[in-house]
């Protein structure tokens, strides 16, 4: 019996219209180019030198054939093209309401840190039926996030966030690969997803609980770094203040707006300088070497609990 699958397992929304492309893609090529070749042999064969077939009549142009070979690949070309462009942008922006989890890369492990306080290594646990955003950086290298079994692949960066939502379909355990040469030990980067149903996954949430919320450890940073003597209301305006700044349009001082989203957040904690907001000066210094990947991810979870807009995040 056929016991090789051609691709691995089904197991998210968007794994069935991606493995749909790619069999549209293979049939199309298929079809293609068995015209291309059984058409090159039947010439090759009919009209091989020394050959007694008639010659005659030979075609210089045909403008009906040459319109029906440009615009036929050009329109199913082009269907693919829509078809595939919905679906990256399905597969980019995240729906409303999903859950958030933060990763950090590292040679050569994965940290994953969920908004409840519980960490893991090299795992992730999620519920069944759920969207999932991940929320990653590096602390290192490029590496790339894959999971085969939900058609999923995401460069991870360092010195900024890339994100990567998913659903998964259906409970089991599932690969975690880097799909991005990062160093010797590239191949060992390896992992495994938990898909479980929502009262077992709210289980194991509960079971391990022992650390503080990420908005808890957050604010700990946010009064150990004295942060709070420039950024709150009552600070003497010595710098912004964060209430409500979340998800807001921010102005610059050279006059350009810009998204208070996640990635502004931690640029503003690790490179103050790169975005001065209007009004006022420069005198925050820098944390870039006073802040793991981890503790810039729970300050980033603690200012988005002080309130904002939301435009283009979701809280948990």
């Amino acid at each position: 019996m056929w016991n090789f699958p051609l691709l691995p397992e089904a197991a998210s929304t968007v794994a069935t219209e991606i493995d749909a492309i790619w069999w549209v893609l293979v049939a199309v090529s298929i079809f293609f180019g068995a015209i291309i070749v059984v058409g090159l042999v039947y010439s090759a064969v009919r009209y091989r030198r020394g050959s007694k077939a008639s010659r005659a009549g030979a075609m210089n142009d045909n403008l009906l054939l040459e319109l029906s070979w440009s615009i036929i690949p050009l329109t199913i070309a082009m269907a693919i093209y829509v078809w595939s462009s919905k679906v990256f942008i399905d597969m980019h922006v995240a729906p409303p309401g999903a859950m958030e989890v933060y990763v950090v890369a590292k040679q050569w492990m994965w940290k994953i840190q969920h908004p409840e306080g519980n960490k893991e290594i090299n795992e992730l646990h999620v519920p069944v039926g759920k969207p999932v955003k991940l929320i990653m950086t590096s602390q290192d290298v490029i590496h790339s996030f894959s999971i085969p079994a939900f058609r999923i692949k995401q460069d991870v960066l360092p010195a900024r966030y890339t994100t990567q939502w998913f659903e998964a379909t259906k409970p089991g355990e599932y690969h975690l690969f880097c799909a991005e040469y990062c160093g010797t030990s590239h191949s060992g980067m390896v992992g495994r997803v938990v898909v479980m149903e929502e009262a077992d996954y709210q289980n194991w949430l509960a079971g391990r609980r022992g650390a503080d919320m990420m908005a808890g450890s957050g604010e700990k940073l946010f009064a150990e770094f004295g942060c709070q003597t420039c950024h709150r209301q009552d600070s003497g305006q010595r710098g912004p203040a964060l209430d409500g700044l979340f998800g807001s349009i921010v102005t610059l001082s050279g006059g350009d707006k810009v998204a208070a989203d996640a990635d502004y957040l931690r640029e503003s904690i690790l490179n103050p300088g790169a975005k001065v907001v209007k009004g006022y000066q420069l005198l925050m210094p820098t944390y870039r070497n006073q802040l793991t990947p981890e503790q810039v991810n729970e300050l980033v979870e603690y200012v988005k609990q002080l309130g904002g807009i939301k435009i283009g995040e979701n809280k948990r």
